[in-house]
């Protein structure tokens, strides 16, 4: 039997541990199962202690990603699972998990159907996140959001220190394992309705960080693939800018001159981009070598 630890994030979700925790420990009787309390002012950390689970976790709310990252140091199973504490996955699904990392993935996720997401608006911009992160990476990403993943615990540690504190933390690490080769795979579950609190996600300011999730997506992942269309749409405007006021004016502007040098700059960016990410995955060989 494997080395299993099954850990969950949980801000104020002593309704949905009622009903998770029972589910896993019956499932999985020898897994160590690590609820992540991050700064709860509910019963959060009660619930999950009488239902047998670990419980660790901060004074105050630090996020999604920190709570992922404190359940992982905690952790001493070689493979990790992580879910919703919300009762959105159960523990029937992990079997699949499990299943599809034996076949040599180091990463597997569960992708969530139409169904599965919050609302119209959100299935949308997951929709887009999928095929532009499908599109930096050369692989089909199904879900790059979802948070009910398995892991092998020694890869996944490679990444923590780029892991952010917030809820991006299942871009950044799919990113992360693509970036260094680690197969990644995915596996359709479905996901039921969330039990207790509304969810976290606040419309505008999380819409806004999503949209900065799109450059993450491209800057940790492969730089130029960003910044060279960029570049080469300056450069092309400048030239048919160029040639306009050349037919009409006879001249060369100082607006040719400045889309041809923010062209330049541009692709010196990232240019320059690109060798550190490279170095930065480098630096997270060490870390995970290191650990």
């Amino acid at each position: 039997m494997r080395e299993l630890s099954i850990i969950l994030p949980a801000k104020n979700e002593a309704e949905g541990l009622k009903r998770t925790l029972p589910g896993l420990r019956e499932a999985y009787p020898d897994a160590e199962i690590i609820v992540v309390n991050d700064g709860s002012t509910d019963a959060t950390a009660e619930i999950a202690a009488g239902l047998g689970a670990k419980v660790v976790g901060s004074p105050y709310s630090m996020g999604n990603g920190a709570a992922i990252k404190r359940g992982t140091r905690a952790a001493h199973g070689a493979v990790l699972v992580f879910m919703d504490a919300d009762g959105q996955h159960s523990a029937e699904h992990i079997g699949q998990l499990l299943a599809k990392l034996d076949e040599g993935f180091d990463m597997v996720v569960g992708a969530r159907d139409g169904s599965g997401q919050a609302n119209f608006h959100r299935g949308l911009a997951n929709a887009f996140y999928n095929r532009l992160a499908s599109h930096m990476t050369g692989h089909r990403i199904d879900d790059l959001t979802s948070g009910f993943r398995a892991v092998r615990a020694d890869k996944f540690r490679e990444f923590l220190h780029l892991l952010p504190n917030g809820f991006s933390y299942p871009t950044t690490s799919t990113m992360a394992f693509f970036r260094s080769a680690y197969p990644v795979a995915y596996v359709p579950i479905p996901v039921a309705k969330r039990v207790g609190n509304g969810s976290h996600i606040r419309p505008l300011k999380d819409g806004i960080r999503f949209l900065l999730i799109i450059f993450k997506i491209a800057t940790l992942y492969s730089p130029m693939k960003l910044f060279a269309p960029i570049a080469a749409a300056f450069f092309l405007t400048g030239l048919g800018y160029y040639g306009y006021t050349f037919a009409t004016m006879h001249r060369f502007t100082n607006m040719s001159t400045l889309l041809f040098s923010a062209a330049v700059i541009i692709f010196l960016i990232g240019l320059i981009s690109e060798q550190i990410t490279g170095l930065t995955y480098l630096a997270a060989k060490g870390e995970g070598t290191k650990q």
